[in-house]
């Protein structure tokens, strides 16, 4: 079956929404691109050369399909499901870049909570365990508010706040459902300010980094909004120089990384989790539209064996924020319509609308990441333009949907 798959093309691990971008720029280098999903509707297909329907876990029936084909590199994006088939994939083939297997060790949050001691990063109490008693009995004796999640999650699923014992059954089912290791972990809930820092390395060292503010959804642990923000330099230098020790705790000497963080009222920075691998939510979009950057060509530079720092050097500075569009209902619905499209992207500053989803699509409650249906993203020179642009915008466009009617 290999006659039918492009030689020296670009094998893409996922075909969701986030992953579109990586496409448009195989496509925008005229490199072919094979999708390997296991959806057939996954989002991201139209984008693709040719498709493989196969889980991007499947690392042998993905090496079985593609044959005698010799790709011209691997690469993943805002998925963490990919990560060890990115790996050994890389491994297979000899590409010019290999996802480092030790950087897998951020997809299990117990194992990152040790990696983070040993670079030196303040922790604070958790524990993790596959037997759900034991993770109940162990998490009591912690303090209050507790975050609950599956050690192996990603995306806010499973995730919740729990503020009393009683509560804590029903949330650790929950979680463990999420979880293909069936492992929870409970952590202490850190209050103060959320964070999230992005990061791309080159040969040790952070060659760009990028903070952020994160706003959530109602009382859950969903992102609605990110925007840039300038912290004085010697917090950004310090913050830089903890992501900096944990990508060389794992592994990570070349590629982009991402980190959650809140800042205490204590002045002390607590990191909460590890995405290593480019950010999703649209980020590649939001530091294009402040920096000028562009994290997705870099990526693509980097598997393909070429140099990538130009991509990263920064050309503006100004403030940028987006918001990812979710459905208005908490049941399910269809899409029936968008209003507001031409003028939302009318707004001065607005640079991106994508919307994910079209007429007659099922669209789900706003309750995890992988259930937005659009984003927007506006820049401006100060952090108050960039948001009224956003408020305006955001206020022009609207999804219209049928909430499915009860059985």
């Amino acid at each position: 079956m290999s006659e039918h798959w492009p030689h020296g093309a670009l094998i893409v691990l996922g075909a969701s929404e986030e992953q579109i971008v990586l496409y448009q720029e195989a496509r925008r280098r005229g490199i072919p691109a094979i999708a390997v999903d296991v959806r057939a509707d996954a989002p991201a297909l139209p984008f693709a050369d040719a498709a493989l329907k196969i889980s991007t876990r499947n690392t042998d029936a993905i090496a079985d399909a593609l044959g005698d084909v010799r790709p011209a590199g691997i690469v993943g994006g805002a998925s963490d499901a990919a990560l060890a088939s990115w790996h050994a994939l890389g491994l297979r083939y000899g590409t010019p870049y290999v996802y480092p297997r030790s950087a897998l060790a951020a997809g299990d949050k117990a194992v990152f909570h040790a990696i983070a001691a040993s670079c030196g990063v303040a922790g604070y109490g958790w524990t993790a365990s596959d037997e759900p008693d034991q993770v109940i009995a162990e998490a009591t004796r912690l303090s209050f508010p507790l975050v609950i999640k599956p050690s192996d999650g990603s995306g806010s699923k499973g995730v919740s706040l729990v503020a009393r014992a009683e509560d804590l059954y029903a949330a650790v089912a929950d979680a463990r459902s999420y979880s293909a290791s069936q492992t929870v972990i409970a952590e202490e809930f850190i209050q103060g300010r959320p964070l999230a820092v992005e990061v791309f390395m080159q040969d040790g060292r952070a060659l760009m980094t990028c903070v952020k503010d994160k706003d959530f959804a109602g009382e859950t642990f969903v992102v609605r909004r990110l925007r840039t923000v300038q912290l004085a330099p010697a917090a950004h230098h310090q913050l830089e120089a903890t992501v900096e020790r944990l990508c060389r705790g794992l592994g990570i000497a070349n590629g982009p990384a991402n980190f959650d963080i809140v800042l205490g009222a204590d002045g002390q920075e607590r990191v909460i989790e590890a995405n290593t691998r480019l950010g999703g939510d649209g980020v590649p979009r939001l530091l294009a539209a402040a920096y000028d950057v562009d994290v997705v060509r870099a990526l693509i530079a980097l598997v393909l064996g070429e140099p990538f720092s130009d991509h990263l050097t920064p050309t503006r500075a100004a403030h940028a924020a987006l918001e990812l569009t979710g459905s208005p209902h908490d049941t399910e619905g269809e899409l029936i319509t968008w209003e507001g499209i031409a003028e939302a992207r009318s707004v001065p500053g607005i640079t991106d609308i994508e919307l994910y989803a079209k007429p007659g699509d099922l669209v789900r409650p706003h309750d995890q990441s992988g259930h937005k249906i659009g984003l927007l993203v506006a820049a401006g020179p100060s952090d108050t333009d960039a948001l009224t642009a956003l408020d305006t915008a955001s206020a022009l466009l609207r999804p219209i949907i049928r909430p499915k009617e009860e059985s």
